[in-house]
């Protein structure tokens, strides 16, 4: 039987890439097998060595961005301070989604996307803050009125 394990994605220098997910992206490791690091969220980083298949046979320095990692906070303000801090390059700082959560994206060491958004219960409490009625939410999110009701109650 086949199971998902875990996405992995290339880098060029493992040790840059560490730090960066660790210190930025609060990321735990589960393995470090030097050139291959497993965090317990299900990402894996891998430096390849060059006469590896993969490095052979694929274009791995193509920074084509068809993939985004993503991850979610409360406070997405700090989320941008700390990234400004850090000296990211960004794609877009704080943007907010036809659907109304606010989000940012940037990139790695290695150019892959990544986007931090406001978790779920976050942007809806944030949208009744604001004042919007659970209708208007229900309307701008494509959230049932249901899950509006419970998010909005904890």
């Amino acid at each position: 039987m086949v199971k998902f394990h875990s996405s992995v994605i290339f880098v060029k220098n493992i040790y840059k890439s560490k730090k960066f997910y660790i210190n930025l992206l609060n990321q735990e490791i589960e393995h470090d097998f030097n050139t291959n690091i497993i965090f317990k969220s299900g990402l894996s980083i891998w430096q390849i060595n060059p006469t590896h298949i993969i490095s052979e046979k694929l274009d791995i320095e193509s920074h084509s961005n068809k993939l985004e990692l993503y991850f979610e906070t409360t406070d997405i303000v700090n989320s941008l301070y700390m990234l400004e801090d850090a000296q990211v390059h960004f794609l877009h700082k704080i943007n907010e989604e036809p659907w109304g959560q606010l989000n940012i994206r940037f990139f790695d060491p290695d150019n892959h996307l990544i986007e931090i958004g406001e978790t779920l219960e976050t942007f809806v409490n944030r949208m009744k803050k604001d004042g919007m009625t659970e209708a208007k939410i229900v309307a701008k999110t494509g959230i049932s009125e249901e899950t509006i009701s419970e998010l909005l109650k904890t």
